[in-house]
């Protein structure tokens, strides 16, 4: 299990908050990704799909805290690629 830093501030996750046209908080998984410091998306999407278990099994709505959204990148000066992101809340 990944060891998470204790020296992170409320400040840091308030930077990258984002907030839906309802008034809603949300995050972007990648960009929790580098706050939390996982170097892989392949090791923080294991985290999710964990979180995304314990909600279902919770008998929460997985879609009113998970969605799955599509970023683009930028890969170099012209290229771009579309990439799976979600919407954390």
């Amino acid at each position: 299990m990944k060891k998470i830093s204790t020296n992170h501030t409320n400040n840091i996750f308030e930077n990258i908050m984002h907030i839906d046209e309802y008034g809603n908080e949300y995050w972007y998984a990648r960009e929790l990704q580098k706050v939390l410091e996982y170097k892989e998306w392949r090791n923080f999407k294991i985290v999710i799909e964990k979180a995304i278990t314990s909600c279902e099994n919770s008998n929460f709505n997985v879609l009113n805290h998970f969605v799955e959204t599509n970023k683009m990148i930028e890969l170099g000066k012209t290229a771009k690629r579309k990439v799976l992101d979600y919407e954390l809340d």
